[in-house]
């Protein structure tokens, strides 16, 4: 996915000069690198600074150019919190800030490196829009997105690399601020989004050897939510079930069950997210997500798949 940002991003900024990459620290690779040496002086690296990196790229968009902060996840959004809800969100201005390696992705790099709690930050922020890809596919659709919209400051959440396409033959085109679905059953439906969607996928198929018909969606604006789709979601199906990498609070479940109460929803509704805690396990991504209880095999228990 991080290839698949930065060759979107290359595409986007040849078109539009207005476009300019702002980094902390980050080591530029593949399109993002042909960029730095094609177009110098759009792109900045700030080094250790990511304060300023929001603030640089809140001067450009003032400007009137169309500026994407990228770090990883946890350097982008946390470190300089104040500057991107002064500086982004209270100007209302077009800035997207890339969240790479989101979630518990960086898995042996500890806790100062997994974003657990990020959809509840920017969630909260005014003015954030906030879209997370399910696969590169997706990406490439978000970052087409994000070089054009004027509606105010984005966080873009991204995988880090090697996830595979699942929207190749999905039933729905990408559109932001509404759900996609990837594929149509009538029985269960699956919610999720981000690079979790490689679970959601093998949930999926152990629900369909068991004779149900699924529904596999991608919720790839988180905000704003598509709360009527939601509310479809809900009618539609007699299962619901939600799947996030992502703290149990602020993020997709919980929304998903406030929205089921307000409707008196009568489905079965069943949730998973990450625990609210700091899980010091080391290993890889799969080894930490097992550790917060999201495995394919724990969860298919829990829901009878």
């Amino acid at each position: 996915m991080r290839n698949t940002f930065s060759e979107a991003l290359y595409k986007a900024a040849t078109a539009n000069p207005d476009i300019y990459i702002v980094v902390a620290d980050i080591s530029p690779a593949g399109s993002m690198a042909k960029f730095r040496d094609q177009y110098p002086d759009r792109f900045i690296n700030v080094g250790v600074a990511e304060q300023s990196m929001i603030g640089i790229c809140a001067g450009l968009a003032l400007k009137g150019c169309q500026p994407f902060a990228y770090t990883i996840a946890t350097f982008s959004l946390y470190r300089p919190f104040e500057m991107v809800r002064d500086d982004l969100c209270y100007q209302n201005l077009p800035v997207t800030v890339v969240g790479m390696g989101a979630g518990v992705i960086y898995s042996t790099l500890g806790g100062t490196h997994h974003t657990q709690e990020d959809i509840a930050i920017a969630g909260a922020l005014p003015n954030m829009q906030i879209i997370a890809p399910c696969d590169p596919a997706e990406c490439t659709e978000a970052t087409a997105y994000c070089a054009m919209q004027k509606n105010g400051p984005v966080y873009l959440r991204l995988g880090k690399a090697g996830e595979p396409n699942f929207t190749d033959k999905a039933v729905d085109p990408w559109m932001f601020g509404k759900l996609r679905y990837i594929k149509r059953g009538t029985d269960v439906c699956i919610l999720t989004y981000g690079v979790i969607m490689a679970k959601a996928m093998q949930l999926a198929a152990r629900f369909e050897a068991k004779g149900r018909s699924v529904s596999v969606v991608s919720c790839h604006t988180l905000k704003p939510l598509d709360v009527d789709g939601i509310r479809d979601a809900l009618r539609r199906h007699n299962h619901v079930v939600a799947v996030e990498e992502h703290a149990p609070q602020g993020g997709l479940a919980p929304r998903i069950k406030q929205i089921a109460w307000d409707m008196q929803a009568r489905c079965r509704l069943d949730t998973f997210t990450l625990q609210d805690a700091f899980i010091h396990n080391y290993g890889s991504h799969d080894d930490l997500l097992a550790a917060h209880g999201l495995e394919v095999g724990a969860i298919a228990a829990q829901v009878g798949a």
